[in-house]
């Protein structure tokens, strides 16, 4: 089937817009993809080492705060620690509105997806408030300069990166006969290596066994974070010796971070993974079920380019599978909400002046009610894909309420449900949509209309 703008927009983008044209070709888009990240240049989000306050800044009043107690200095180190959180939560949703931003306004709407499709391959998860506003500086640190390089590239950078180290507990690590562990009588944890291998790389049904999990978590001991310094890798915490991980040996004579290096990038290029990544990002951009024909193909592509990602986009965008106009896939939560600004051109100055309180009722509660609490999935699995998973009672009701409240508080004027109707869907409009669109007796009803039927829920 032919390429299709519409399409292009809503499948590989994040949806229509009155003010932004379709992609016109699938040169069209990978052109603006290995181009400069507009997005980011116009809707800046800092790097972790970037970030304030940091993680250091929280340990260091942790600590002043423990050793107060008791004294006079309790008081005020508790409201100066309560300060500090305060203000991590700001940077969090200033982040927040700073990636509706992009999503709402950046032309090149397939950076945007491919990012949040990435983010959720290599999820993290802040556990407490000291990275709760590190996310996303995560994302743009370890992913987004990597969206079209090599799928290597991306995994060293997503494996050695402060939150993934914490998040998987790997800064707790040491091997079983380190020096640390002898000394401090602690152990080994196997939670990064097993999720490298059964989320990251290989797939969960891949040609590994638990021997190699606890090889690769042997191999990686050592893989740390500093708070002042960043990641760093700790010779006295990893295990002495060579370790054998898909019957390959690593490793052997002095503790250091290049055969980890290694095992990584064997890993990243393994036929299995090929395959493994080429099943999901069919199943995210195209179908829940895609063909042999099509994950083969991209799977072909991989191992022929050593998994070179930018590749792979053009393959899956040149297939004619792609173009299918039936819309299978539903838009998650925040995909959705997205669309919708998208289309209603919500304009930047009021996206990145949203209050607190506006980002907690316009957003974080209603994503929570469809079942997508943001940057908080259940596991390190990320968000799943199926549609059941979104589409509940619950979740329909707050998609239904968010579309038939949110956009008048969120655009002063809102459009002609007439005209949004085609601003919307385009030419894929049911007449049913349509008809409703222009039978409406108000703008707010007309508009929730559109955004709550079942066509703008899917693409």
């Amino acid at each position: 089937m032919p390429f299709d703008p519409t399409l292009a927009a809503t499948r590989f983008g994040i949806g229509l817009s009155p003010d932004l044209a379709a992609p016109t070709s699938v040169s069209d888009i990978m052109t603006q993809l290995r181009g400069p990240d507009h997005g980011a240049q116009a809707f800046e989000i800092p790097k972790f080492a970037d970030v304030t306050p940091h993680v250091s800044t929280y340990l260091r009043l942790h600590r002043a705060r423990v050793q107060a107690r008791g004294t006079d200095q309790e008081q005020a180190t508790q409201e100066a620690f309560q300060e500090l959180r305060s203000q991590g939560r700001a940077v969090r949703e200033r982040h927040f509105r700073a990636t509706l931003a992009r999503w709402t306004h950046n032309p090149d709407g397939f950076r945007e997806r491919l990012a949040a499709f990435w983010g959720d391959h290599f999820t993290v998860v802040s556990r407490n408030g000291q990275t709760a506003h590190m996310v996303q500086p995560y994302i743009e640190e370890a992913i987004r300069p990597h969206l079209t390089g090599s799928f290597s590239q991306m995994l060293r950078a997503c494996i050695l990166h402060p939150m993934m180290l914490r998040y998987l507990d790997q800064i707790r690590s040491m091997g079983p006969n380190s020096p640390a562990a002898l000394e401090r009588g602690a152990g080994l944890n196997e939670n990064l290596a097993r999720e490298v291998l059964e989320l990251h790389t290989l797939g969960v049904d891949g040609p590994y066994t638990q021997h190699d999990v606890r090889q690769l978590a042997e191999l990686f001991t050592g893989l740390s974070y500093n708070p002042s310094k960043g990641f760093v890798f700790r010779p006295p915490f990893a295990e002495p010796g060579a370790e054998t991980v898909l019957g390959q040996d690593y490793g052997g004579g002095a503790a250091a971070l290049d055969p980890i290096l290694q095992v990584l990038d064997d890993l990243a290029t393994h036929p299995a993974t090929a395959r493994h990544i080429a099943q999901k990002l069919a199943v995210h951009f195209v179908s829940d079920t895609p063909s042999d024909r099509l994950v083969s193909e991209l799977e072909h592509v991989f191992n022929q380019t050593g998994g070179d990602m930018g590749q792979m986009y053009e393959a899956m965008l040149n297939h004619p599978e792609s173009w299918s106009p039936d819309p299978v896939k539903i838009r998650q939560p925040f995909e959705y909400i997205c669309a919708s600004m998208r289309a209603l051109a919500v304009p930047a100055d009021r996206i990145l002046g949203l209050t607190r309180q506006e980002i907690l009722r316009g957003f974080y509660h209603p994503m929570q009610l469809m079942g997508q609490t943001w940057q908080h999935p259940l596991g390190p699995d990320g968000w799943p894909e199926e549609p059941l998973a979104w589409i509940t009672p619950r979740g329909m009701a707050a998609r239904i309420n968010w579309a038939m409240n949110v956009p008048q508080f969120l655009n002063n004027t809102l459009p002609d449900p007439r005209d949004f109707v085609k601003t919307a869907l385009g030419k894929y409009a049911p007449q049913e949509v349509v008809f409703a669109a222009n039978s409406a007796e108000a703008r707010s009803e007309g508009i929730g209309l559109v955004l709550a039927s079942a066509a703008f829920n899917k693409r």
